[in-house]
């Protein structure tokens, strides 16, 4: 091959690449989308963690939806109020208040509770085991115990309880993204509001007597948790066989928490407080809940004299 060749090689190459170059400039001028700045600048504010809990592809995505769809300024659960009010300022519009949540595991299924169907042997994921006749627990609504839960959470907000099998959420921690609710393919994680502190551990929708073959502490599905002498508020409602917890009404689970015969309602406060305290709080709370059955017994039995005495002076 000659000089001549050579340089008409590199020639045609560069050429080539010219014209190309060209096209690419001119599509870029056609097709150019403008930004919004608000886009950007919502973008730089947020946390970055890309989890996912806004619904949204990404930060960016999210970014991008709050300008040009209008989407709720409220949704990123990691940046909270703080990014919130920044959002608004941005927007020119007036913040409103995020409600701050927090992820629970809604199964007391622990080793020592909950009874296995058969020996897993397959990878340890939950994603996997539940391919496997629905999972070797008992029952078909516990948590598996393989922690992909655990694996999914960004923050480094959970851990398993080696002793239990369950996951623990450290709530300091927790940013209520909701990646480990979308992990789980039991749907065992669940989102409450941060500053509530009662839960309902347990996720089954059997019916009483198939929860209580296949778990100690399962939900059976009395609905003395329901009932308005127990739940005033009506804060608690049965879906199916299974008890939920409104907790836009006001908090007034205690009685639901000791009448409960499984223990299915669980408060995070008591963790911080000694078996005997425990223990005392629940006798107040029997003495209480006594003493008010008879008044209202007695209450009822006058009001039923009263009538009866009323209708026999009018006879």
């Amino acid at each position: 091959m000659d000089t001549t060749q050579i340089i008409t090689a590199f020639l045609s190459v560069g050429l080539i690449g010219a014209i190309l170059g060209a096209v690419l400039a001119y599509a870029s001028k056609v097709f150019h989308v403008e930004v919004d700045p608000k886009v950007e600048k919502i973008a730089e504010i947020l946390p970055q963690a890309n989890c996912g809990a806004c619904g949204y592809p990404g930060c960016s995505g999210y970014a991008d939806a709050v300008v040009t769809k209008g989407t709720d300024i409220t949704l990123c659960s990691p940046g909270g109020q703080d990014v919130i009010d920044q959002i608004a300022s941005i927007m020119g519009v007036e913040a409103t208040a995020g409600k701050a949540m927090v992820a629970y595991c809604a199964c007391n299924g622990t080793k020592e509770n909950a009874k296995d169907r058969f020996e897993y042997y397959g990878p340890e994921k939950c994603s996997s085991a539940v391919f496997v006749s629905g999972g070797h627990k008992a029952c078909d609504y516990g948590c598996l115990g393989f922690g992909e839960c655990v694996e999914a959470c960004t923050f480094g907000a959970m851990y398993m309880d080696e002793k239990t099998g369950l996951p623990v959420v450290i709530d300091e921690k927790c940013v209520g993204c909701g990646a480990c609710v979308r992990a789980c393919p039991k749907d065992v994680m669940k989102l409450m509001p941060k500053d509530s502190k009662v839960y309902i551990a347990c996720n089954s929708k059997a019916k009483g007597k198939e929860v209580s073959d296949s778990c100690k502490v399962g939900c059976i599905g009395c609905k003395i948790c329901t009932l308005p002498n127990t739940t005033p508020s009506g804060a608690v409602k049965m879906e199916g066989d299974l008890p939920v917890i409104n907790y836009e009404l006001p908090d007034d689970l205690v009685a639901a928490k000791y009448k409960c015969p499984k223990s299915c309602f669980i408060d995070k406060g008591d963790a911080e407080k000694s078996a005997e305290e425990i223990a005392k709080e629940k006798a107040d709370w029997k003495a209480a809940d006594a003493e008010k059955t008879a008044a209202a017994k007695k209450a009822a039995l006058e009001k039923a004299e009263a009538a009866k005495a009323a209708k026999e002076a009018g006879m």
